[in-house]
């Protein structure tokens, strides 16, 4: 195949690369919010899907960010790839943060004593994964049903994480909009600018050459 890599990448780089970027992660940040505001639509539209991708970065959905983040901006009448890439804002070394703060705050509200650590956190829900599972395929065999795990990973862990996320999140998607707009405004306006200029140059080029003044 013509766009197929010359050496498979393995699953150590795999992983290491989720954490660690290939080119660093200034350089990737960097490249996504050069996506992000080359995107061929209005700056709130933009703004309004980053902002949607930034909130559900917050909630306890891994797995189903990008999902949630294009119901929300399609919702909002944002711009979906916006979204898909706001999503960004939740990485590995974001997620630790909002993971325990979102834990914290939510568990404070419910009055419930105690705190998770991010590593305790992923365990609960691989083991609620894992017991969600074992249940849908118990539909077809002869396996018990057990929802023990699940029942603990509700209450302990996913229903404080959304309601603390859901509060964290809100007003960090709107100041992530705000701070956007004039950024993405202002790149626009730049690139109209530019297109313009080389529009005029190329107009000038071609009069020259119609005049045989072009060398």
């Amino acid at each position: 195949m013509v766009f197929k890599r010359r050496t498979k990448k393995g699953i150590l780089r795999t992983v290491g690369e989720f954490f660690y970027p290939r080119g660093g992660w200034r350089r990737s940040t960097s490249y996504v919010l050069h996506r992000l505001r080359r995107l061929p639509d209005t700056p709130h539209r933009i703004c309004i899907g980053i902002a949607a991708g930034a909130f559900v970065s917050f909630l306890p959905i891994y797995g189903l960010h990008f999902l949630a983040a294009a119901l929300l901006a399609w919702l909002f009448r944002g711009n979906i790839l916006a979204a898909l890439l706001g999503t960004f804002y939740g990485n590995p070394i974001t997620f630790p943060i909002m993971a325990v703060t979102a834990l914290e705050l939510g568990n404070w509200l419910l009055g419930e004593p105690g705190s998770m650590s991010f590593s305790a956190v992923m365990g609960a829900i691989g083991r609620a994964s894992s017991e969600l599972s074992h249940n849908l395929m118990a539909i077809f065999t002869s396996d018990t049903v057990h929802w023990g795990r699940l029942e603990t990973f509700w209450w302990r862990v996913f229903l404080p994480f959304m309601i603390g996320g859901t509060i964290i999140g809100a007003p960090s998607a709107v100041a992530i909009y705000f701070i956007h707009l004039p950024l993405v405004r202002a790149y626009q306006r730049g690139r109209q600018k530019r297109l313009r200029q080389r529009f005029e140059e190329a107009r000038t080029r071609q009069r020259a050459k119609e005049n045989g003044d072009d060398p």
